[in-house]
């Protein structure tokens, strides 16, 4: 503690110090040296949210105002409890570049306070590192949220290598994540937003039925409907979802693989107008129907009443 407190009081140590000469960097001296050198890299600041600018790379949908006004309150009843990382602007003296916080940010804005924030020098690849490792970390982002991250980095000239430090994923995980993201049309994506609970796998199915006859049509036709945009987030999925998986939109005569993560196909599904079936490879999943099976009913039960639980609370909106 009272090193951090020398540390917070004096300015930036230089990389080298000429007062110490050879010892600058050796034994006891050099020990302190380097620990204050990280502590004043590391040190939080007031700043002002006028002087920070955002990502050049978003790495979010847009946040409701629901979540934001919680954000607000929180933030004027208890304080910002965690710094947001910043870098100096590269370009402008004295503003700064947003790695993650944006959220914090825009509610300190609304607030008129000073943000605390860590200001640490960041290299374009550090600072989009450092920006999705942060949200992949705290489980922040939705599927969809990483993989529009994911293309966004890819566009921008990043490197597969770099794009999955910043998500933390494999080379199987980023081609999907990016496939997604590329496949479905930027509108439709952000006509449904984050979709927190919708996973990689029913995103890539989307993406799939959208390339059918007449599903993009489909789709528009249902974000434009009045009372899209008041739904959740989960249930404008589901509504497109819905739209382009009509027994119109679908050849139904054609077995829809389901492979699982590592790319091997444990089970195929055909829907007509009056059911849907899936059959198991008995080899690759026998003992997984089985387990199925006997999970189903409690699963269509929780299914049951997470919807009850849903439509309750829109009622209560309306």
């Amino acid at each position: 503690n009272s090193l951090l407190s020398v540390a917070q009081k004096a300015p930036p140590v230089p990389n080298h110090l000429p007062y110490f000469g050879n010892l600058g960097t050796r034994g006891a001296i050099g020990a302190v040296t380097r620990s204050i050198e990280q502590i004043m890299a590391h040190s939080i600041s007031d700043l002002d949210p006028e002087l920070i600018e955002v990502s050049f790379l978003a790495d979010r949908l847009e946040s409701s105002e629901e979540h934001h006004h919680s954000l607000v309150e929180s933030i004027r009843e208890h304080g910002q409890q965690v710094p947001i990382l910043v870098r100096p602007h590269p370009e402008k003296e004295g503003h700064f570049q947003i790695a993650y916080g944006r959220r914090r940010l825009a509610a300190a804005t609304e607030l008129g306070c000073k943000i605390r924030a860590v200001v640490k020098s960041l290299s374009d690849e550090q600072l989009v590192i450092s920006q999705g490792q942060e949200n992949s970390a705290r489980l922040d982002l939705s599927f969809i949220e990483k993989a529009l991250f994911a293309a966004r980095l890819e566009k921008a000239g990043y490197s597969r290598e770099t794009i999955m430090a910043a998500l933390t994923v494999d080379k199987t995980g980023l081609s999907r994540m990016i496939t997604a993201a590329v496949k479905i049309p930027q509108d439709l994506i952000e006509s449904i937003g984050s979709a927190p609970s919708i996973g990689r796998d029913r995103w890539a199915e989307l993406s799939s039925r959208l390339e059918l006859n007449g599903a993009s049509a489909r789709a528009r036709a249902a974000i434009a409907k009045p009372g899209f945009q008041a739904l959740t987030s989960d249930d404008r999925f589901n509504a497109v979802f819905a739209a382009v998986c009509t027994a119109k939109a679908l050849n139904l005569s054609r077995l829809i693989p389901l492979k699982a993560e590592d790319g091997t196909r444990f089970a195929q599904f055909k829907e007509d107008p009056r059911s849907v079936m899936v059959s198991f490879d008995k080899k690759v999943a026998g003992d997984f129907a089985i387990y199925l099976l006997g999970a189903l009913p409690e699963l269509y039960k929780t299914f049951k009443r997470e919807n009850i639980e849903k439509a309750t609370k829109r009622k209560k909106k309306t």
